[in-house]
């Protein structure tokens, strides 16, 4: 500062010295002495002493002449104020904080609008609801790896941030539900997707609420069968940790069944077993067939009386012998052969004999396939091969021996002669003989399907007898019984 108080003590020497030199007396003017008062030019100062000073920022004049501030103090606009720390900033009359402060962010009087935040001296609009400030940015420490529960608390290389925990990955095969890993289509609380709980007694499947069975430390769905036993299956009503058998009857292969829960063979109908090719107790012309059904009866064309080769006694069948006569079997046929002692006055007689072959009340047919190897001509009411759809034993009565069907080399009849159609007999093949009852009782004898004999009024008990029926001597015959059948109507 320039003090003027010695510059108008020389300038009035100054004058003086040219008033004696000139004419003219000089003016008057004040003596020149210490007592001539500072005048401060510069502005925002104040003479104090003999020095003009800033009182606004002086501290030894803060505010007015000789206000000395405290140690440490700073003069600010004439008032002593302690110092502002190493963060803050002296924004007129106050310390701030311009890294916060939304008045002077960034620096005094830098204003934030309304509704933001000062952030590391940056103005922000406010985080939203769930998220956290962390450094200039909102985060949801939730879900963020960065900030994973608390700002800058980062997660490891292969981790994620899980309800604000770390945690480790999920394989492709899982799903991220909370804050563990689960597979969707398995996880009963989370069947399909997070949150999804199954029932009780229910397991995911695939995805997909179902009832199951645990059985061997796996899955298995309600209705499944058992792979290593087609008669069990998964019946979580029944067992939910057992294979449980199922139903008797149920198919379980090609003609089998289920019983007691394993498979077999045959037919189970009306709550039985039966073994293939029984037939139907209350029908005959019915058959378990289990390659067409294993719980129904099938219908079939024939019912097998006799079978070649096989011995009659267990399929129903006597024997009515008188020597000299034989049974054997070939291997599909059963051989009957009768003969006549030299000069005997009787032969052999063999004849086989099935009671109750047939219901005799209702319209029949009987199908013998047969060769005759050898016969003698007959006599009346006598033969040595003979077909008898009504015997009484042990050669028949007159009515049953009438209308029994007489086989000659070269001819068949009725036993009565009352008819008689040629035939090559013992021509050396087989043929089929069927004799059919109707319902008005008219008997018609076919061979090989064609028609031959026929007769009214026929009566049977039921029984049939084939062979030799005589022991007349030199009746004789030889036959094969390849099948014999009873048709169904």
């Amino acid at each position: 500062m320039v003090s003027i108080r010695p510059l108008a003590l020389s300038f009035l020497v100054v004058l003086g010295l040219v008033a004696a030199c000139g004419g003219d007396p000089p003016h008057p003017t004040e003596t020149p002495d210490g007592s001539v008062p500072l005048v401060c030019t510069d502005g925002g100062t104040t003479a104090c002493g003999d020095a003009c000073v800033a009182i606004a920022s002086d501290p030894a004049h803060c505010g007015g002449c000789d206000t000395v501030c405290a140690t440490g103090e700073s003069c600010v606009l004439g008032v002593c104020l302690a110092p502002c720390s190493s963060r803050e900033t002296l924004c007129g009359m106050a310390c701030v904080d311009t890294a916060s402060d939304a008045a002077h962010c960034g620096g005094c009087d830098t204003e934030c609008a309304t509704g933001e935040s000062c952030v590391q001296g940056v103005c922000l609009v406010p985080c939203s609801w769930g998220e956290t400030l962390c450094g200039v940015s909102c985060v949801d420490t939730a879900s963020d790896a960065a900030h994973c529960g608390g700002c800058d608390t980062e997660c490891a290389t292969g981790e994620s941030c899980v309800q604000g925990v770390c945690s480790a990955a999920c394989s492709t095969s899982e799903t991220r539900c909370g804050a563990a890993c689960v597979n969707t289509t398995s996880d009963s609380a989370n069947c399909g997707a997070c949150g999804v709980a199954c029932s009780a007694g229910q397991s995911c499947v695939s995805g997909s609420c179902a009832v199951v069975c645990v059985i061997g430390g796996q899955q298995v769905t309600s209705g499944t069968v058992n792979a290593a036993n087609a008669c069990e299956q998964c019946m979580p009503a029944t067992s939910a940790t057992a294979w449980t058998p199922r139903a008797d009857g149920t198919q379980c292969g090609s003609g089998q069944f289920c019983s007691a829960g394993a498979c077999a063979s045959g037919c189970f109908i009306g709550g039985k077993v039966f073994t293939a090719g029984t037939p139907n107790p209350a029908n005959a012309c019915e058959v378990c067939a289990p390659a067409t059904s294993t719980t129904a009866w099938t219908a079939r064309a024939r019912i097998p009386l006799l079978v070649g080769g096989a011995d009659i006694a267990p399929q129903g069948w006597t024997r009515i012998e008188q020597s000299p006569s034989s049974l054997t079997y070939g291997a599909d046929y059963v051989r009957l052969e009768t003969s006549t002692a030299s000069k005997a006055p009787t032969s052999g007689q063999l004849l086989i004999v099935r009671s109750n072959a047939f219901d005799p009340t209702k319209p029949y047919a009987i199908r013998v396939t047969m060769q005759v190897e050898s016969v003698n001509k007959h006599n009346s009411l006598d033969s040595g091969a003979a077909l008898l759809a009504g015997f009484t034993p042990a050669v028949g009565n007159t009515t049953e021996r009438s209308q029994m069907v007489y086989l000659d080399s070269s001819a068949i009849g009725w036993a009565d002669d009352t008819q008689a159609a040629a035939f090559p007999v013992t021509d050396g093949l087989f043929h089929v003989y069927e004799l059919s009852v109707n319902a008005a009782k008219v008997a018609t004898l076919s061979v090989d399907g064609i028609a031959k004999l026929t007769r009214n009024n026929f009566t049977s008990n039921g029984t049939l007898a084939i062979g030799d029926q005589t022991n007349d001597p030199n009746v004789d015959g030889v036959m094969r019984i390849q099948s014999v059948e009873l048709r169904c109507q």
